[in-house]
């Protein structure tokens, strides 16, 4: 059963995500609070097909820990799910992305308009600079900044491998800086099509204020870790709940 609605919800997803990519083109044209809304769309019909064909649910802990305006976000990077579920709290968010996901048809260019930073990951320093600037630009229009500190995704449970990136953005932006720890690499293995059942929980972290300096900066690895740790031991005793009823 498990393997069935798996397999089923895959396929709703990637014609959800067909047909919604096809009614975006026209958001290409419009200014960028068009192809964000589209994306919200896309994220709360996910977030219902997980929850309707797998019983995939999600906890929001802290969401009123998140200062208004410009911030930057740190988050686990668990699976494909973050980024969309992440999209449908954020008033007007904008993802760290690496460069080549610009370059997909529809998606790259709902991205671009949106406003997603890229990141051409073999550029170095360049590449650095080139984020700083257009991270800068985000927060002074008020917008929340999503960077994933490893980098790319992570299997839960794998241990972390943290890049300079969020703490050169920090340094830099000057504006607070939230850490999320979640668990939805338990429900959305990393390259794998099966989708257990459970809940995936998201807890908003206590922000570290701008301005502290790099050693203060470094527990954010310490707490996100601790807490990312916390969670999936959460979502392991409750699916070891469900497995025993």
């Amino acid at each position: 059963m498990l393997l069935y609605r798996s397999l089923l919800f895959n396929l709703l997803y990637y014609l959800n995500l067909l047909v919604l990519l096809l009614f975006a083109v026209p958001s290409i044209f419009m200014p960028r609070r068009a192809p964000l809304a589209m994306a919200r769309v896309w994220g709360r019909s996910t977030l219902w097909l997980l929850r309707i064909v797998c019983q995939i649910r999600v906890e929001w802990r802290g969401l009123d820990k998140i200062p208004p305006g410009g911030v930057l976000i740190a988050a686990k990077h668990h699976s494909t799910w973050e980024t969309f579920a992440l999209v449908t709290v954020l008033t007007d968010p904008t993802f760290v992305i690496k460069r080549e996901l610009m370059w997909i048809p529809f998606f790259g260019w709902c991205a671009w308009r949106a406003g997603m930073i890229p990141v051409d990951r073999g550029a170095g320093k360049a590449a650095l600079n080139d984020m700083t600037k257009h991270a800068i630009a985000a927060v002074r229009q008020g917008r929340q900044i999503v960077i994933f500190p490893e980098g790319t995704r992570r299997a839960a449970g794998a241990p972390p491998r943290y890049k300079i990136g969020v703490a050169h953005l920090y340094a830099a932006c000057g504006v607070p800086c939230v850490p999320i720890a979640l668990n939805s690499g338990l429900v959305w293995p990393r390259r794998r099509l099966i989708r257990p059942p459970g809940t995936v929980v998201v807890e908003v972290l206590d922000p570290v204020p701008p301005g502290r300096d790099r050693d203060v900066f470094a527990g954010l690895e310490r707490d996100l870790e601790a807490a990312t740790a916390r969670l999936i031991d959460e979502g392991l005793s409750e699916r070891d709940r469900q497995a025993a009823s």
